[in-house]
């Protein structure tokens, strides 16, 4: 690569802004010639398809339209999309992966807070806090203090399903808290659950003999509704079931239908619809925490993404290499 190379910005200033602090703004244009958009709102994709030549590296985020065949046609130069943001997936048409482009992503950066969530919901549950909360707040002291006792994470036994990033930082934060962790994932071998320091299961047995089963799957075809009525049957009396992955994974109705016996209790983070609607009847359920797809919202990752970003773009024009390469066969299998 002759000279600097061009770097586009691909997303809107505010959230370059937000995602990039002043030393990695400072970073990418030390690495090139930075183009930023001219406008306050996301790019359409006549507005990328009319940026984009010339430039090796293109970095996107939320609001990025795809990388369609008119925007193929004229990334003459395209060597490197640099996605500072989740799930990469929807952007990438196989065509991206010819002639020599490369793609990064960030979804490590998100794994971190999510895992942080999870934990946060399955103790919550464990204690009954949120019932707590809203027992003293409406009744008083002695209201709350009478609701059953709470269990320990200490002991119990977890049920993680999928081990991509944010299911190994799940993880690793039940071990360290000295719970018991049994693993559902095709993709992992017993040996590698092994090193893990988990016990690899299959999704019925998991189910089952998990009191806590928590949800950390890719939204694939493989495993669109794959917890549904029969699979939240299997939970026994009594158990925990926590959301922080995706609602393409959940049979939402059958969901619902079981949180209403009351059998079970559950925390979600995300929803067929979003926004929930206000009549939602998921709202009105004392048995479920619900929070607006946040799991992953928090300062520090923002400002990760837009670290991991300048990191990636920086390894690949010095030495060739990425630590997040999202490949085309990884496509399948991904979020």
């Amino acid at each position: 690569m002759r000279g600097k190379p061009k770097i586009l910005t691909a997303l809107r200033p505010a959230l370059f802004d937000l995602l990039f602090a002043e030393e990695e703004q400072a970073r990418l244009r030390s690495l090139g010639d930075v183009t930023m958009p001219g406008q306050a709102g996301d790019l359409s994709e006549a507005q990328l398809t009319a940026l984009i030549g010339g430039h090796e590296i293109v970095i996107t985020s939320w609001g990025t339209p795809g990388f369609s065949a008119a925007v193929l046609a004229e990334a003459d130069r395209l060597q490197l999309i640099a996605h500072s943001a989740g799930s990469v997936k929807p952007m990438l048409p196989p065509p991206v992966f010819a002639a020599g482009r490369r793609v990064t992503h960030v979804a490590y950066s998100m794994s971190i807070p999510v895992a942080e969530t999870t934990l946060a919901l399955i103790l919550l549950c464990l204690r009954n806090y949120h019932k707590i909360d809203r027992a003293f707040k409406d009744h008083g002291w002695e209201a709350a203090r009478a609701l059953p006792p709470g269990a320990e994470l200490a002991g119990n036994r977890v049920g993680v399903i999928g081990a991509g990033y944010t299911g190994r930082a799940v993880i690793g934060r039940l071990l360290g808290m000295d719970a018991e962790v049994w693993l559902c994932d095709p993709y992992v071998s017993e040996e590698n659950a092994a090193a893990m320091g988990v016990r690899k299961v299959a999704l019925e047995t998991l189910m089952r003999q998990c009191p806590i089963v928590t949800l950390q799957a890719p939204a694939t075809a493989e495993t669109y509704r794959m917890i549904g009525a029969e699979q939240l049957s299997w939970l026994r009396d009594g158990a925990i079931f926590i959301n922080t992955a995706r609602a393409h994974l959940i049979d939402e109705a059958a969901l619902l239908a079981e949180l209403r016996t009351g059998r079970i209790s559950a925390a979600l983070d995300v929803f067929d619809q979003e926004p929930l609607p206000d009549d939602s009847p998921f709202r009105d359920r004392d048995n479920l925490i619900i929070t607006p797809h946040i799991a992953a919202v928090t300062h520090q990752s923002y400002k990760r993404q837009g670290q991991i970003t300048a990191d990636e773009i920086e390894s690949f024009l010095s030495e060739g290499k990425l630590r997040y390469e999202v490949t085309r066969d990884m496509l399948d299998t991904m979020a």
